[in-house]
Parts: structure tokens; C-alpha cells; sequence
């Protein structure tokens, strides 16, 4: 957890002056994954490790941050020309300001000092909760009026602009509006959310972080996106209306998949059948059948492995170690790909066996550490007062 009385105090004889302090939570997604680029649906919940932003004006318009995770400070100028893609960190906060600018808002310059116990590269969404937490200092600094939807855009637009990675929404969705003690079902089409209460005296969520660092802007993650939607042209000659892989239903895809070469057709089974997956699981959650859910949780995790190939073969056997113990219900990677962390679902009374089973064997298995931890469900961005 975040020391905020630390955070204050670091800030405080770093830059003088009593800061503000904003925050925006890390991300696990239960189930729905890579469907939020193909105007789908996506199950996430906004967890308790976050980024939390000490920020303080200016009388300039310079941008100064410093990053504690990297103790490491940079800058940049709101009145020279904006630059991206550096592969540094600080492009998710330029880029989130310059996006803030081009839509009209006068940002007035700031001293910010970042903390976050989100792990990079876990699958956590470390960079949408930077993203989210930086643009809300930003805008409430500089007395902008906040929409966080529209905050959420802006942020995925930076990322896509001055980071380079085209992800869709989900993301800084949930980083914005998370609601604690809920996941959201989220329509990525129509920005719409519906909360799906958990009831977190029954069950228990464990992330179990593989320490494999992915990167979300490699070739591999766009290239499934330009996959997705070269499917979508081929598809449209049989079915004009589809706009996205969002509108092939299943029997759509029954009738005209042949269609598809390969992997196009795999990548396409993937997406149609996770948005059937996701909703399904969504209405298991709020009838309390976490055995269904756990069955969807293995499958999406199957589709992801051979259909979307995102899956690592430490993802595989965390996946496979999880549903081995006594009390899980299911567990599936989360997040791009590529690295990062699994998720599981089991009763409270096996998270000591799970804990303890999942470190060992894994250690067996690769001779190194996974982290596992258990995270409650918590609210999405906010001032903290």
C-alpha cells in the first residue's frame, strides 16, 4: 500500500508546499480479454494497489514529475512542441496532457511526485492507472471540470498517440469508474457498465504474478488487433453489417468462418466465443454459481493459449497448478499477454493452501518466485482528501 503521510512528506522536501493527492487503482479482468478493441465485453475490477499523485502548481507551464518506482525526475514544457513514443514513462503523462490540450483545456504547470504499488508489466494496468491519476491532477489543478468518462478517452488517446499501443478501452475504463465492491460489465461499443456485486465473504480473488515482464506495445499485442480487424473486411462480404468482431454472433461465425485463412479464423473463434464467455459469466456472478464461472475462467484461458496464442507456458502452469487445489473454482491469464499474472477464484477458506501450493510449485517448476497476493475490490479514481 501506498504511504501517503511518506508521499506528502517526500513531496514536501522535494518541492516545497503542501500537495494535493490523487489516485486512480490498478486492474485485474475476470474474464473478457482482448475484446474490448473489438467493441466487445469485458468483466474487470478495479483493485486495492494503485498510483497515487502528490501534485502542487506552478508558475510556469512546466510539467515536473517524479517517479519514486524509478527515482527518476523529468519534465517537459506545455507551451513546446509535444513528443511521444520515447519508450520512457514519461510519455503516458505527457501524452495524457498534451491529448487534455488539444481538446481545449489550459493546463497550468505542475510539480507531481509519483507513488504506486501497481507492478509494471504484471497485467495490472500499471500504465492506465499513471495515466488516470496524472490527467485527474491535471485537470483539477488547473480547475477543469472533471467527466471521467471522458478522462478515460482522453487517456486511452494517449496511449494510443504518444505510447503506441492501440488497446482499447477497458483499462482507463475501469481505472476512472471502478466501484468497490463490484466488478463492471462493460459494453465497449456503447461505454456502458453494468455492476455486477461480488460477494467478498464468500469468495476470495488472487492475482498470481508470474515476475515475466510483457510489453503491451510490442508487435505481438498490435498485430493481434490488425488481425482482428482484417477478419472484420473478409467477414463483411458475407455479412455487410459487421462493424467490429463484436457484431459475429456464433452462428454467424458457424456459417461463414470457413471464410477465414488461418490464424485468422482461430483469432476470430477467440473473440466471439469470449463475448458469449463474458456475458454468461456475468449473470453466473449474480446468481452466486461461481462453478460456472470458473468453468468460463478455464475456457477463456484455453481460447487465449491456442486460439489467440497470447498464453506463456508460466501462465499455462499457474492456470493449471490453480485448478489442481481443493476450493478454486477457476483461473485464467488476465491481461495482454505475453507475460504478466493469472487470476483465480476460489473460497476464502483454501487461500492459505492456495498461497502456499502456488509459490512452491512454481518455484519447482521454474526456479524462481511467483507473487501471489489477494486483492479486495476498490473505487476507481479519486482525490484523496
Amino acid at each position: 500500500m501506498v504511504d501517503q503521510a511518506s508521499l506528502r512528506e517526500r513531496f514536501r522536501s522535494m518541492f516545497g508546499g503542501e500537495p494535493r493527492l490523487f489516485a486512480a487503482p490498478g486492474r485485474v479482468n475476470l474474464i473478457g480479454e482482448h475484446t474490448d478493441y473489438n467493441d466487445g465485453f469485458v468483466l474487470p475490477i478495479a483493485i486495492d494497489r494503485q498510483t497515487v499523485v502528490a501534485a502542487s502548481l506552478r508558475d510556469d507551464r512546466t510539467i515536473r514529475v517524479c517517479s519514486l518506482s524509478t527515482d527518476e525526475t523529468l519534465e517537459f514544457d506545455l507551451d513546446a512542441e509535444g513528443k511521444g513514443n520515447r519508450g520512457v514513462w514519461l510519455d503516458y503523462v505527457e501524452g495524457v496532457a498534451r491529448v487534455l490540450e488539444s481538446r481545449g483545456h489550459r493546463l497550468k504547470g505542475l510539480d507531481m511526485l509519483i507513488d504506486s504499488d501497481v507492478p509494471v508489466g504484471s497485467g495490472l494496468s500499471s500504465s492506465a492507472a499513471l495515466e488516470v491519476s496524472t490527467g485527474l491532477a491535471m485537470l483539477s489543478s488547473s480547475g477543469a471540470e472533471i467527466d471521467m468518462m471522458r478522462l478515460a478517452l482522453d487517456a486511452q488517446q494517449a496511449e494510443h498517440r504518444y505510447v503506441g499501443t492501440m488497446s482499447g478501452i477497458m483499462d482507463q475504463f475501469i481505472a476512472a469508474l471502478g466501484r468497490e465492491g463490484t466488478a463492471l460489465l462493460i459494453d465497449c461499443r456503447h461505454l456502458d457498465a453494468s455492476p455486477v456485486p461480488i460477494d467478498m465473504s464468500e469468495i476470495a480473488i488472487a492475482i498470481c504474478d508470474t515476475n515475466v515482464r510483457h510489453e503491451l506495445a510490442s508487435s505481438e499485442y498490435n498485430a493481434r488487433r490488425r488481425e482482428c480487424e482484417r477478419s472484420v473486411e473478409i467477414l463483411r462480404a458475407a455479412l455487410p453489417s459487421v462493424r467490429a468482431l463484436r457484431d459475429v454472433t456464433l452462428v454467424d461465425f458457424d456459417t461463414h468462418g470457413h471464410l477465414l485463412p488461418d490464424p485468422l479464423f482461430r483469432r476470430t473463434r477467440h473473440v466471439v466465443t469470449e463475448n458469449v464467455r463474458t456475458l454468461s459469466a456475468a449473470i453466473s456472478l449474480r446468481g452466486g454459481d461461481y462453478e460456472k464461472v470458473g468453468r468460463l475462467m478455464l475456457q477463456s484461458h484455453l481460447s487465449l493459449r491456442d486460439d489467440y496464442e497470447v498464453s506463456i507456458a508460466e501462465l499455462d502452469v499457474l492456470v493449471e497448478l490453480a485448478h489442481a487445489i481443493d476450493g478454486v473454482y477457476g483461473a485464467r491469464m488476465t491481461g495482454g499477454g505475453f507475460g504478466g499474472s493469472a487470476i483465480a477464484l476460489l473460497r476464502r477458506d483454501a487461500m492459505d493452501e492456495f498461497a502456499s501450493t502456488i509459490s512452491g510449485r512454481y518455484r519447482e517448476a521454474f526456479g524462481r518466485d511467483a507473487t501471489v497476493f489477494f486483492t479486495t475490490i476498490a473505487d476507481g479514481a479519486r482525490e484523496i482528501l
